[in-house]
């Protein structure tokens, strides 16, 4: 048995019927973390101090039968963006290269009181920004299916570690598809939940009216099983929802041959890889035999999906930003500084990335006296529209169907160069996030030996939805069962 590659669920089994100790897993996912992540360099920290000391008080929690969780004892790692008190959180940015937090995330907060362990802070585009993980101020992270293409971004480090099974489950973060376009570019399974349904409490911002904390998963079973337990309303997040969490397991075998599927006609035209429409085309013939209605619907907006996206995302994410000036946490840079402003210039000059200069200096433009009410206001008014458009196409159908991506993983560096064409490969996941709906990605195929991966969407807080659906599909597909060879 190869325990590095065991879902969530069947390592629950095992742990909890003692066939299996907690230190035995967390042993076994550290050594093949130093057997391979120099190859895939999805980890900016590895924490094997920490992780087997939370492996033997889960042992000792699960000897005790003591309020045992599907998560207890069960190692993953988290977005290096989420907060974890003591271990290092860099965002991928030199400008926080050695900060430690002194305190938790309420997401690092409630896996650690649910028992799971802690085996690493996974490589990311630097704050976020970036849809491949070349824009890590540390390493390029690799695609586990063909190292010579990226992972997907911005939580391309979280996806290629579940890929390569370098943990049982990760966290991930997702701001404009960057939990889902990497999970289908590695071919594990991810959601980003409702706006509000997981608290941001400890997670460094990028655009806060848009982050959302997710888990990637080998199977929907597994991503189900973790959102129920970082789910819920938090005091310290006044936009988290105060409506309680459901059983998501708990109904996941429902059938779904009385449920509409809606497909946006403005998601299937021309420009899309061949082989992944093939891949997309097949998924949505197999829903139909599993009994589902296939409609075709209309999201009239979407072509504005992508300038609203990024022009709210450069204004939110220059504000963000701007806390980090060198004068009260992270990297300070005073050489020869004349004054306060001296210190800010240099400290932001030689902390930040290029692409994160990029999003700022184009941010505070968009937000200046003169151009406010013409880019970032009229964005925000379309913002509505695209709500609109999603809210109207839900009202028929109980949940859409898209590609994540209009092609598979493209090669490391090919984009770099053109950062529009970077901002393009965006351009099915970014609507979600401004809309606040949930929308998960899952393997779906293959293309020139590449995975494809196609989310679904649903309607405000119906993420059962999507895990019922998503769930079928995976019960007579076996797509998310391949694993890379490495």
């Amino acid at each position: 048995m190869q325990l590095t590659n065991l879902t969530l669920r069947e390592a629950h089994e095992l742990l909890k019927t003692k066939k299996l100790s907690s230190v035995e897993l967390t042993q076994a996912t550290l050594q093949r973390i130093h057997d391979v992540d120099s190859k895939v360099k999805s980890y900016v920290t590895v924490t094997d101090d920490l992780a087997l000391e939370q492996a033997k008080r889960a042992d000792e929690r699960i000897a005790k039968n003591g309020n045992v969780t599907p998560l207890t004892g069960i190692p993953f790692a988290m977005k290096d963006c989420i907060s974890t008190r003591g271990v290092k959180t860099t965002c991928s940015s030199k400008i926080l290269e050695n900060y430690i937090p002194q305190y938790n995330a309420t997401v690092t907060n409630k896996l650690s009181d649910a028992g799971a362990v802690l085996v690493g802070k996974t490589n990311m585009d630097e704050f976020g920004m970036g849809s491949s993980c070349e824009n890590s101020a540390f390493f390029n992270t690799h695609n586990p299916w063909n190292l010579d293409h990226v992972p997907g971004g911005s939580s391309g480090g979280s996806a290629a570690a579940m890929s390569a099974s370098l943990a049982t489950f990760t966290i991930g973060e997702d701001t404009g598809g960057s939990v889902r376009m990497p999970a289908g570019f590695c071919n594990v399974t991810g959601i980003k939940p409702t706006y509000g349904r997981v608290s941001r409490y400890g997670l460094i911002s990028l655009v806060s009216s848009f982050d959302c904390i997710g888990p990637m998963t080998r199977d929907v079973y597994d991503c189900a099983t973790v959102l129920e337990h970082i789910a819920g309303h938090d005091e310290k997040d006044s936009t988290t929802y105060q409506s309680p969490v459901p059983n998501y397991t708990q109904h996941i075998n429902k059938p779904i041959n009385k449920l509409k599927l809606g497909i946006p006609k403005e998601y299937f035209v021309a420009g899309m890889e061949a082989g992944v429409e093939s891949a997309l085309q097949e998924s949505i013939r197999q829903f139909e035999k599993l009994g589902m209605e296939i409609h075709e619907v209309s999201l009239p907006h979407t072509k504005y999906g992508l300038p609203v996206y990024y022009l709210l995302l450069f204004a939110e994410a220059s504000s963000n930003l701007a806390r980090f000036d060198g004068a009260r946490f992270g990297l300070s840079k005073s050489d020869n500084a004349k004054d306060v402003i001296d210190i800010y210039l240099q400290t932001r000059r030689e902390g930040f990335g290029d692409e994160v200069k990029r999003r700022i200096m184009l941010g505070a433009y968009a937000l200046s006296a003169g151009y406010y009410d013409a880019y970032y206001l009229k964005a925000q008014k379309v913002r509505t529209l695209l709500r609109r458009d999603f809210e109207t196409a839900l009202a028929s159908c109980d949940l859409l169907l898209a590609p994540t991506c209009p092609t598979t993983a493209f090669k490391l560096g090919e984009k770099t160069n053109d950062p529009l064409a970077m901002y393009l490969s965006d351009i099915y996941v970014v609507a979600t996030n401004p809309a606040g709906v949930p929308a998960m990605a899952l393997p779906c195929g293959f293309s020139n030996n590449m995975p494809v991966g196609m989310q679904l969407i649903g309607k405000h807080l119906d993420e059962q939805t999507l895990f019922q659906v998503g769930h079928a599909y995976q019960q007579v597909t076996d797509w998310h069962k391949k694993l890379p060879h490495l």
